[in-house]
């Protein structure tokens, strides 16, 4: 006859096993590959590393494709720049417009950099080439539209996650753009002109790159008060670049794709593995006058 002691036993050790196998089955589930996107369903490519992010070409493969401006209406058509791939599922999409007299040239080197890391990019030109700050915002805004509803690559967008980017008067723009759309998930400012200084109604976390060297939108009557001029309860930060002029935007810069790719990545895609960029603030450097912000980041 077996003792109830050992049936006790036995059967509390078995419950103990069942419990050990629950959780080591729990654990394997979640080092899985799909445990990120469980927790994440927006995270695109690998866990990012400084070289891979001050890199000229990311992860990702890109296509791109023009849109002529005889296409479109509202803004001045430009070329469409996206991951080749379709495995990773739809991705987060900028639109980004050049400064005044420029055209979609000046800005274009950021297309392939930005979609490489994992984004739908939009470098436009605008209807004229003296268009001010508002029009241009709502350009921005139209070719935003487009993207999201009429293009070749509108099945590999997710419209809840856009963002602007601009040069100049086109970030003037961008702010313009954000403050009429609250739903944008992120704004980013190329040392910014606009006769607008005050941005209270903006609600879309912004990143302000200033130059040191500016001398037709000089920090101190642009990007600074921009910046100081958003809410204070805002996700926002002012990066000054060093030894830098009004058209540093212009051409390929490591220090301006660094931390627009980690905004980005942080604000459409809710990917807080870029923080550690951002937060804490970067420190002044070769490239960087100053910087400023709010850390951690809330939304």
């Amino acid at each position: 006859m077996q003792h109830p002691h050992t049936s006790r036993r036995r059967t509390g050790r078995l419950a103990g096993l069942t419990t050990a196998l629950a959780a080591v089955v729990g654990l394997s589930a979640l080092a899985g590959p799909g445990a990120h996107a469980a927790d994440n369903p927006y995270e695109r490519g690998p866990a990012p590393t400084e070289s891979g992010i001050e890199a000229l070409r990311g992860p990702y493969a890109v296509s791109q494709t023009s849109v002529s401006r005889l296409s479109v209406t509202g803004f001045g058509g430009g070329t469409i720049y996206y991951p080749t791939t379709t495995a990773d599922g739809t991705f987060g999409a900028v639109a980004v417009s050049p400064g005044y007299t420029a055209l979609e040239s000046s800005i274009s080197w950021l297309g392939p950099r930005l979609a490489s890391q994992g984004f739908v990019v939009f470098t436009i030109d605008t209807n004229t080439t003296l268009d001010q700050p508002d029009s241009r915002g709502d350009q921005l805004l139209a070719a935003l539209d487009y993207l999201t509803q009429r293009s070749s690559v509108r099945t590999r967008i997710d419209s809840s996650r856009l963002g602007v980017m601009g040069h100049s008067m086109g970030g003037g723009g961008s702010l313009e753009a954000a403050k009429d759309r609250p739903s944008l998930q992120a704004a980013i400012p190329l040392t910014p002109w606009n006769l607008d200084k005050t941005w209270p109604e903006v609600r879309t976390p912004t990143l302000i790159f200033g130059a040191d060297g500016d001398s037709i939108a000089p920090v101190s009557s642009h990007a600074e008060p921009f910046y100081d001029n958003l809410p204070s309860s805002l996700d926002r930060a002012y990066l000054e670049l060093n030894n830098a002029t009004h058209f540093t935007p212009n051409s390929s810069d490591t220090t301006i794709a660094k931390y627009s790719i980690s905004w980005l990545k942080r604000f459409i895609d809710n990917d807080t593995r870029y923080e550690q960029f951002l937060c804490p603030l970067p420190r002044p450097s070769l490239t960087i006058e100053e910087s400023r912000g709010n850390c951690p980041h809330t939304s």
